[in-house]
């Protein structure tokens, strides 16, 4: 995939995490909380990098779904 188009799906998913966190009213200190206790050893600067660069995996984005509660996403592939 060209770099470009890469980056784009970062940022997709990056806007799409800070969007569903924010839905929940969780912040980095509570989700790095929230992934404690379902297992998962992150730390709010962890957390604040790794969804800033956008570069985090499908399992991170998956845990931080479960942590919130979130069940359902949406995706807006037009974008």
């Amino acid at each position: 995939m060209p770099p470009r188009v890469d980056k784009d799906w970062q940022d997709r998913v990056k806007r799409l995490l800070k969007a569903e966190l924010s839905r929940a009213g969780v912040n980095y200190r509570e989700l790095a909380e929230r992934l404690r206790a379902i297992g998962v050893d992150e730390n709010e600067r962890n957390i604040s990098n790794k969804i800033s660069r956008g570069g985090f995996t499908a399992a991170f984005f998956f845990q931080c779904m479960k942590a919130i509660g979130c069940r359902t996403i949406h995706l807006d592939t037009d974008r």
